[in-house]
C-alpha cells in the first residue's frame, strides 16, 4: 500500500541531501593545502570597492555608536554608575564590554574609511580621539571612569557620525546584542 509522502518530509530530505554535498564538496578534493583558483573572488571595481568601504564603514560606526549609547552614556545618565545604585556592577561590567567594543568597531570603520577617499579624508582627523579611548573599556569596567571618559565615548561617536554624513555616508545607531559585545 503505497501512502503519499507528506510535502514536508521531502523538502527535509532534498535540504538534508544538499547540506551533506555541500560538507563533503567543502571538505574533500586539494590536499596540497594551496586554495583551488575557482575558489578566488573575482576582483572588484574601484567604484565598487568604494562603496563596500561604505557600507562597512557605516555598519561598523552604527554598531560602536549603538553599543555607547546604549551601555555607557544611557546608564551614566540615569546614575547607574554611582556607588550604591541598583545594578552598578553589572552596568559597570557591560559598560567595561561596550566600551571595549566600541573602540574596536571604531577601529574597523576607520579601516573601511580608507577604501574610500572623501570618506578617509573626513575621518583622518578623529584617528587620535579614536586612540584616546583605547584604556577607557577597563577603567569603566572598575568602575573609575567619569563625566569626561563618558564624554570622550560621547564626542568620538559624534565625529564620526558627522565626518560620515560629510562624506555621504549617514551613520545610524545599531546597537548590538550582549553577545557581539562579549565576543
Amino acid at each position: 500500500m503505497n501512502r503519499p509522502i507528506p510535502p514536508r518530509r521531502l523538502f527535509v530530505s532534498l535540504l538534508l541531501s544538499c547540506a551533506v554535498l555541500v560538507g563533503a564538496t567543502a571538505c574533500g578534493g586539494n590536499d596540497s593545502g594551496t586554495a583551488s583558483s575557482s575558489a578566488s573572488p573575482s576582483a572588484t571595481s574601484s567604484a565598487e570597492a568604494q562603496k563596500f568601504a561604505k557600507t562597512r564603514f557605516v555598519a561598523n560606526a552604527g554598531l560602536a555608536a549603538g553599543a555607547t549609547y546604549q551601555w555607557i552614556v544611557k546608564p551614566y545618565r540615569a546614575g547607574k554608575f554611582k556607588k550604591g545604585a541598583d545594578g552598578r556592577t553589572f552596568a559597570l561590567v557591560k559598560a567595561g564590554l561596550a566600551g571595549g567594543f566600541t573602540y574596536n568597531r571604531l577601529k574597523a570603520a576607520v579601516a573601511n574609511a580608507k577604501g574610500d577617499p572623501l570618506l578617509s579624508k573626513a575621518v583622518a582627523p578623529l584617528t587620535a580621539g579614536i586612540e584616546s579611548l583605547k584604556g577607557l573599556g577597563s577603567k569603566l569596567r572598575k568602575g573609575e571612569a567619569g563625566a569626561g571618559d563618558v564624554g570622550a565615548f560621547e564626542g568620538v561617536i559624534n565625529g564620526i557620525k558627522d565626518a560620515g554624513r560629510s562624506a555621504g555616508a549617514e551613520v545610524k545607531d545599531k546597537v548590538p546584542t550582549t553577545a557581539q559585545l562579549g565576543g
